[in-house]
């Protein structure tokens, strides 16, 4: 990214991996994961795929998508979350797709939803629709194989781009994406140190997240290397908690949009890249060359932030007159 390297580098190169563009309606980092959850479901013989995330989720829309594409049937347990009633963005999608739904509480969410699943689970296959029950973000043992083949193509990347070493950014919510990437940069030797900017929960949760998934997986997969990971978290960009974005957060995605043309999300990117840059001025990559941020998606998501990025947009460039 030259103008954003110039803008905010420091003398570091700032690189972009898009894995907003692994699709279209398709896009984003949850894909990676659904191409070995979607191919472990019809080859078990599943007929439904379940998931859950909020009612603004990126992951349950591309689960949503995914099925439909494999002729699977879906059902999402949404969250009701403040700001995300109105059916457009994601949930819109959701629709489309012809994913059937369930909302519950904010409120309630911790409480019902480990008992939901139960019910859900038991009901599909009573009803001779046998369902793969996929955990929020697609992060476990079986999902994590899409970041660990995305790890083996960073290594590409960085040949093809003479980049000897590099710091991998990446927004950090279920913890799926970190520990794949973590644990493909130590499996295949990379020269890669990556580090996740935290949305939600402080680094102290996440780093033991990893190692637990991490530890899920090889116990699953005896094929996986019995590796020690040291995962790096940064938790100082999650400000008021998870969907939730400060003014300077909103001005962020309208100043790299006219920047770069690259559209960040206020609930992951564009939080997990306000970080990346504080960090870098404050001289926390002090001796790194370049940085890849892995841009995982959820443009579909800015659509329930209207108003919040109007005044984004007319802070950034005050309004136009005439034509």
């Amino acid at each position: 990214m030259a103008r954003a390297t110039e803008r905010w580098g420091y003398g570091k190169r700032l690189w972009i991996k898009r894995d907003d563009l692994t699709g279209s309606v398709l896009t984003g980092n949850k894909i990676r994961k659904l191409e070995f959850i979607g191919a472990y479901a019809l080859a078990k013989g599943y007929r439904t795929l379940v998931t859950c995330g909020g009612v603004q989720s990126n992951h349950c829309r591309a689960t949503a998508l995914v099925a439909a594409q494999l002729g699977l049937e879906c059902h999402l347990v949404l969250r009701a979350d403040e700001r995300d009633a109105a059916a457009t963005g994601n949930l819109l999608l959701d629709m489309l797709a012809g994913a059937t739904y369930e909302v519950l509480p904010a409120a309630e969410w911790g409480r019902q939803l480990k008992s939901t699943y139960r019910h859900l689970e038991e009901a599909f296959r009573t009803q001779g629709r046998p369902a793969l029950m996929i955990p929020t973000g697609g992060s476990d043992s079986l999902g994590v194989w899409g970041y660990i083949s995305a790890a083996e193509e960073l290594g590409r990347d960085l040949l093809e781009n003479d980049v000897t070493s590099a710091v991998v950014a990446v927004a950090t919510g279920s913890a799926g994406t970190q520990t794949g990437l973590t644990a493909g940069a130590a499996m295949f030797n990379l020269p890669l140190r990556v580090i996740g900017y935290a949305v939600c929960d402080d680094a102290t949760w996440f780093n033991r997240r990893v190692a637990t998934d991490w530890a899920s997986s090889v116990e699953r997969w005896p094929s996986l290397p019995n590796i020690a990971l040291v995962p790096e978290t940064r938790d100082h960009s999650v400000g008021a908690g998870y969907g939730l974005a400060n003014a300077s957060t909103y001005e962020l995605i309208a100043e790299l949009a006219r920047l770069e043309g690259v559209v960040l999300d206020p609930v992951y990117t564009a939080k997990a890249f306000e970080g990346l840059l504080s960090d870098i001025q404050a001289g926390f990559y002090d001796g790194v060359d370049d940085i890849i941020f892995v841009h995982t998606g959820g443009v579909f998501g800015l659509f329930s932030h209207q108003e919040e990025l109007m005044c984004a947009i007319r802070s950034v460039q005050p309004e136009r007159r005439g034509h």
